[in-house]
């Protein structure tokens, strides 16, 4: 197994799976709050995370300005606890799209007079607008503060003060009139958590993308969430959601469950349809890429008579 996959030379056929990562924990300890994105969203798009307008890219026909700044709005459940607020996963709260329609709806007067412009472009998890005066907002993504004290992950203002304040004003009007609607009142007769508040982050524009040449050297991305849809369009690269055994070589891949992926990977090794395989992961919050082959697929053991074992997955990524 080599350390790391720059040397490689450019004509061995490879697979790179990334895997997600979380925050480091020194990094949760810091007064000057955590990290803006998680450590994968840092590595796909570069340190000022534009999430929004990739996402944006991603699941749109629209022709995006480069230039543009976008934010990203999500209706979210904000759950109580004895002395703060956790934010709950948009997996974990069985949003309709026609209830997001009408959420939208309801709050549309009120997000296009604060933000001074137009809903972009909206669907069932995720609607895009001009970030307008809340440009220079720090945002975390919903992927990154879920499960979480929200104190610590509320947009905080950077080189414009009372920007945050504005967006919490905005926020807690919309709270307001959802309290009342009759989405929630549906919501509490089928015993569903509130859509209860609303969250805003990716804030940044196309031209902020600083993709790895991991990405940019692959033929394909591959995987399930939309960041890579939108990288694809942005990078002019295919893009598949479902891995595909016979167009390996060259690709990306992010998947949901990649430990389902790698046997397949491995034979793949072994029949010689690929050379390497790289695994990019985030141990501390820090980039690692290690380069698998048929030699490193199994452990190593100083018994010559005991037949060797293969890697499991805990142990590659461990």
């Amino acid at each position: 197994m080599t350390a790391n996959s720059n040397s490689a030379k450019a004509h061995l056929r490879r697979f790179t799976l990334m895997l997600s990562g979380e925050d480091a924990l020194d990094e949760l300890d810091s007064k000057k709050g955590p990290c803006q994105g998680l450590p994968h969203e840092r590595y796909l798009l570069g340190n000022l995370t534009p999430i929004a307008p990739v996402l944006l890219l991603g699941q749109s026909n629209l022709a995006v300005d480069p230039e543009q700044v976008i934010a990203c709005l999500q209706p979210v459940h904000l759950h109580a606890t004895r002395d703060h607020l956790i934010l709950m996963g948009q997996n974990q709260i069985d949003l309709t799209a026609e209830e997001s329609d009408q959420l939208l709806k309801a709050a549309l007067p009120f997000i296009e007079e604060d933000f001074q412009n137009l809903v972009l472009f909206e669907n069932q998890h995720y609607w895009f607008i001009p970030a307008g005066p809340f440009a220079s907002l720090a945002s975390h993504s919903v992927d990154q503060a879920h499960g979480r004290n929200i104190d610590w992950w509320m947009p905080r203002d950077t080189n414009q003060e009372g920007v945050a304040k504005r967006w919490r004003k905005l926020q807690n009007e919309i709270q307001m009139i959802w309290h009342i609607g009759s989405v929630n009142a549906e919501r509490a007769q089928r015993g569903l958590p509130p859509i209860n508040s609303l969250w805003i982050s990716g804030i940044g524009k196309l031209n902020d993308v600083q993709a790895p040449d991991a990405l940019k050297q692959s033929h394909q991305l591959i995987g399930q969430h939309p960041l890579l849809a939108g990288l694809a369009r942005l990078l002019g690269l295919p893009y598949e959601v479902i891995l595909n055994e016979n167009n390996l070589s060259g690709a990306f891949a992010w998947l949901e469950q990649p430990q389902l992926a790698w046997p397949q990977l491995s034979r793949a090794l072994q029949s010689k349809q690929l050379d390497e395989v790289v695994i990019v992961d985030f141990p501390k919050g820090k980039v690692r890429e290690r380069i698998f082959t048929t030699k490193d697929l199994h452990k190593k053991s100083w018994v010559f008579w005991k037949k060797a074992e293969p890697l499991t997955w805990k142990e590659i990524t461990q």
